[in-house]
């Protein structure tokens, strides 16, 4: 008994730590503004920290975002990010911004953040958005969002938006994380390098192996 006593501490120690490390830790510092010179940083949250005696207002600043993103692409739409790579003083802080532009019809495609729950905000146009619980209910929630609409995409779950509007559509994404990832369903699967085994996808997809090939193509 006095054994359980002594290591259930230490377990629920390891489990919370191992929660915690599936999001951006607390900063314990007002700022960590990132450097790419390792000579004179310190390394945290996959960053190194300039000294914050040098640290300016230019660390926390990005401009731009008043510009419209080129969407003349297959998808019609263009995600404008600005994360820790566009800001480095967004280091520990745990959010970051995305701008996404759409043509008419544009679609953003269905695609997860895996660090990073996600609250977007339509400032022009008609988006259809979306998001599939996981497996095994695989629910989807969808709603038409209108300029000032507002809608939450949890986590790690699969969504999209698509503009089903008569003209353009902008809309302003708040996301959990300072590098939140993206992870487009189509591009990864069909788009891999080296590409994934036509059987696997076959099987998975339930397609015939040429649909399963011409789409391997397109990405």
């Amino acid at each position: 008994m006095k054994a359980v006593q002594i290591l259930l501490p230490i377990v629920l120690l390891a489990l919370a730590s191992s929660l915690a490390s599936a999001y951006d830790p607390s900063p314990l510092q007002d700022f960590c503004v990132a450097i790419n010179d390792t000579k004179n940083g310190v390394f945290v949250n996959g960053k190194f920290c300039k000294d914050p005696k040098l640290a300016n207002a230019n660390d926390f600043f990005f401009k731009g975002l008043n510009k419209p993103g080129n969407t003349s692409n297959a998808v019609g739409s263009r995600v404008t990010q600005v994360n820790v790579q566009q800001i480095l003083g967004l280091n520990t802080l745990g959010v970051s911004l995305a701008r996404i532009d759409f043509a008419p019809k544009g679609l953003n495609p269905p695609h997860i953040h895996p660090r990073a729950s996600e609250i977007l905000v339509v400032e022009e146009g008609t988006l259809y958005v979306g998001f599939v619980t996981s497996n095994t209910e695989n629910r989807l929630f969808t709603k038409v969002l209108k300029k000032g609409d507002v809608f939450v995409f949890p986590i790690g779950l699969i969504h999209f938006q698509l503009n089903v509007g008569d003209g353009n559509a902008v809309a302003f994404a708040g996301l959990s994380s300072q590098n939140p990832g993206v992870i487009t369903i189509a591009n990864a699967v069909f788009g891999s390098n080296p590409p994934i085994s036509p059987d696997v996808l076959t099987k998975a997809f339930q397609l015939d192996k040429n649909v399963v090939k011409y789409l391997q193509k397109q990405f």
